[in-house]
């Protein structure tokens, strides 16, 4: 298996799971924006760290399910409720409003470092997602479980995280005035995205039945 290739779908995958505002890519950009982009790379690589541990993680459960196909039943049937809550938590109940939160002064590089660590730690939504990710790369044979494949997998999805964070710092000030970046827009689109994987889930159920 080429490992390049399995870099950029590690890559690939990761920056479709940044993009939509949230967050990490926010705070990356507000931390710029405030104190210098310098601080706000600090951040992101902090973050990216932890990236790395759950991609892993979630690469290493991936392989422990493909070996016992009957969990993967189970953990689909689970998965289809829990994205389906999601679904209608962001497009119907979550307010469009809110208090804004106050972020503590944190001044020093090291301190924003394990502050992006300590928030990525928190957001635990990469594991179960790049579990789902490898586990259907596996199945169309686009990637293996052997090491070198998890671990240039791992790398592409650390180095796509960071590349999200890098592009959310240096061009957020031309798409902070724009409407979707808006508490309500960002409601929508994790709402739009859970439902779209409620959809595939709720279909590989019905076809594997």
């Amino acid at each position: 298996m080429n490992i390049t290739f399995i870099f950029f779908l590690g890559l690939f995958f990761a920056m479709i799971g940044v993009v939509p505002p949230g967050l990490l890519n926010m705070t990356a950009a507000k931390i710029s924006l405030k104190e210098g982009y310098v601080r706000g790379i600090v951040f992101s690589a902090g973050v990216c760290v932890i990236v790395l541990i759950q991609t892993y993680l979630a690469s290493i459960f991936a392989r422990y399910l493909s070996k016992h196909p009957e969990v993967i039943g189970v953990l689909r049937g689970v998965a289809l409720v829990i994205f389906i809550l999601v679904t209608i938590y962001f497009l119907f109940v979550a307010k469009s409003g809110g208090k804004q939160q106050i972020e503590p002064k944190i001044r020093s590089k090291h301190s924003r470092f394990f502050q992006g660590m300590l928030l990525s730690s928190i957001n635990v939504f990469p594991i179960p997602y790049q579990a789902y990710m490898t586990i259907t790369l596996s199945a169309f044979g686009w990637m293996t479980f052997e090491k070198t494949s998890i671990m240039a997998y791992v790398i592409g999805a650390g180095t796509g995280t960071f590349v999200t964070l890098y592009m959310y710092i240096f061009f957020f000030d031309k798409i902070k005035s724009k409407s979707f970046t808006s508490q309500k827009n960002m409601n929508r689109i994790i709402g739009g995205v859970t439902g779209v994987i409620s959809i595939v889930t709720l279909i590989n159920i019905i076809r594997d039945f």
